[in-house]
């Protein structure tokens, strides 16, 4: 009996340790970065399981369905650093974006297979440089531990591009789109090219603030 209660003891007495010394973030920017980019990536898969039901093709089908599992994905790996630092979860971001993905997954289906693509392609073109943005503001904190997962997040939010420009980068309509919406084969909301990918450590060239 005594073991016990002293083992619950000693156990209480290692949380309240733990819990006291887990790092809590001073970064506003970073910290609303963070809940908005777990919220965002649930709009994100919610689009995509609506662009994978409208289109007919079997091979387009499956790789938007693997772009949504690794939304899914990025939604975990992100909620794990936000736990970390106790930031929690943005109810407003939640429902603001809940409603997003489920309104871009309905259009899909009556706003043809053009534009699904195209504007696919131009979220995610931006949702790069969130996680190097992460990236650049933890490392304003002394923090390097992030280093790599936020880089492996932002390059396959880039690969996310590259396939969604591919698909359509020989339309007619592309160069009409890309001169309103600033994105296609000439423009991007990033500088990353992956015929040149810097690696890990020399990466704050990009999306660097001005």
């Amino acid at each position: 009996m005594y073991n016990i209660i002293f083992c619950a003891v000693l156990t209480f007495h290692i949380y309240i340790y733990i819990k006291d010394r887990s790092v809590k973030l001073s970064h506003k920017e970073l910290i609303d970065l963070l809940q908005r980019a777990y919220s965002a990536e649930k709009a994100a898969a919610f689009a995509y399981q609506g662009h994978a039901g409208s289109v007919r093709d079997k091979i387009q089908k499956a790789a938007i369905r693997q772009i949504e599992e690794d939304e899914w994905n990025h939604r975990r790996e992100v909620l794990q650093i936000m736990n970390q630092y106790n930031i929690p979860v943005s109810k407003w971001y939640e429902f603001r974006f809940y409603v997003i993905g489920k309104a871009i997954s309905f259009s899909c289906y009556i706003i043809g297979w053009f534009m699904p693509f195209y504007f696919a392609g131009s979220l995610e073109s931006g949702n790069v440089c969130e996680y190097f943005r992460m990236k650049q503001f933890f490392n304003e904190l002394g923090i390097k531990e992030h280093d790599t997962i936020l880089y492996e997040m932002g390059i396959k939010e880039k690969e996310h591009e590259v396939y969604f420009l591919s698909m359509i980068k020989n339309n007619k309509l592309l160069p009409f789109f890309e001169k309103v919406f600033k994105w296609g084969k000439k423009k991007s909301a990033n500088n990353i090219d992956m015929e040149a990918l810097e690696p890990v450590e020399t990466s704050d060239i990009y999306c660097k603030r001005k």
